[in-house]
């Protein structure tokens, strides 16, 4: 076999891994040393001349005359009545320079070499996809599932990326069927069997970020800013939204014409209630924002404790509280209060 159809014989693999000449010469040079260094334990006299344009690749043994009876290694020495038949002048320290054909080599070596080769390019072929799928990390991407397993579900997107939703990372009322459409967000990116893979989540508080953005202009063009997100995935979110335009409420933006923004951003959650909230830093107002739907007869803040003492009427302590204590721990995480339920 020699170089030219060495190289042809890999082209059908590399031509849809999208790398370049340049980098499949490359790898191309560096796995024909990796198997000089195999058979002879050195390479260094060896010069691999790669030319991208032609797709070609040349291997040039350089080795040193010694007198015949001093021979003692064939891969850096070579006998002198050996150089001259090559060249009839050739003197002892002189160096000669030979062309090498892969065939040469022996077949266990172009063995090694073709799966080292293909190794080198499927290992190039991941790191150039975790890199391309990295820049993802923090978005929403659309996916379809195609396997379902226990702890999570398989999906492809668009470009038949593997992505995995882990069975944590679903809302508890998730439920998929091969061939449904999914938004989630990218969480991360782990390497699975020498591969980059995509964990995907939904209940990430990140995902309902995204959600807002995607779904509310004023948000998308920075003219809302959400300032905090806190949400039990599938139960209960708060938001807390400002607005850089004093003309813009920015909770109405949220909400909609008669919740119409609102209302699909609920849908993709399986009904999960989201209370929206006006940020402010007077304290005292943004605790009584973050408790609602409870009216709040007085609040006393303990600033260096971080402790807000809130005093309700009877009827107003369980709403402030929630179902199961959501809205306070909510509440609680939206303000960084720790916030005491008192009657009043």
């Amino acid at each position: 076999m020699d170089n030219i159809s060495l190289i042809d014989s890999f082209m059908d693999f590399i031509k849809h891994q999208n790398i370049d000449k340049e980098n499949l010469m490359f790898i191309l040079e560096e796995s024909i040393r990796s198997i000089l260094q195999r058979k002879y334990g050195n390479s260094k006299n060896y010069d691999i001349i790669v030319n991208p344009d032609k797709v070609d690749i040349e291997i040039w043994i350089n080795r040193i005359v010694v007198h015949d009876n001093m021979l003692k290694n064939l891969n850096t020495e070579i006998a002198l009545s050996i150089a001259r038949k090559i060249e009839s002048d050739f003197e002892i320290g002189e160096e000669v320079t030979e062309k090498v054909e892969l065939k040469n080599l022996g077949r266990r070596a172009i063995f090694y070499l073709k799966n080292n080769f293909l190794l080198k390019i499927k290992n190039l072929y991941s790191i150039n996809r975790y890199n391309k799928l990295k820049k993802k990390i923090g978005e929403i991407v659309n996916v379809e599932v195609y396997h379902i397993l226990s702890q999570h579900i398989l999906m492809r997107d668009e470009e038949q990326n593997e992505m995995i939703l882990p069975k944590n990372e679903q809302i508890f009322s998730d439920f998929f069927k091969k061939g449904d459409n999914v938004i989630a967000l990218v969480k991360n990116i782990s390497w699975i069997d020498g591969k980059p893979i995509v964990i995907l989540s939904r209940t990430n508080k990140k995902f309902l970020e995204k959600l807002f953005e995607l779904e509310i202009p004023e948000i998308a063009d920075k003219t809302i800013k959400i300032k905090k997100v806190v949400r039990i995935p599938g139960e209960k979110a708060k938001i807390a939204v400002e607005s850089s335009d004093n003309r813009i409420d920015p909770v109405g933006a949220c909400v909609g014409i008669k919740g119409s923004r609102i209302h699909s951003l609920i849908r993709e959650l399986k009904n999960e209630n989201i209370d929206i909230i006006n940020y402010t830093t007077n304290i005292q107002l943004y605790i009584t924002r973050a408790l609602s739907p409870a009216k709040i007869a007085m609040i006393k803040i303990d600033e260096k404790n971080k402790l807000a003492n809130v005093y309700l009427k009877m009827e107003e302590i369980s709403k402030a509280i929630g179902r199961g204590g959501l809205n306070i721990r909510l509440a609680t995480q939206l303000t960084g209060y720790k916030i005491n339920i008192l009657k009043d």
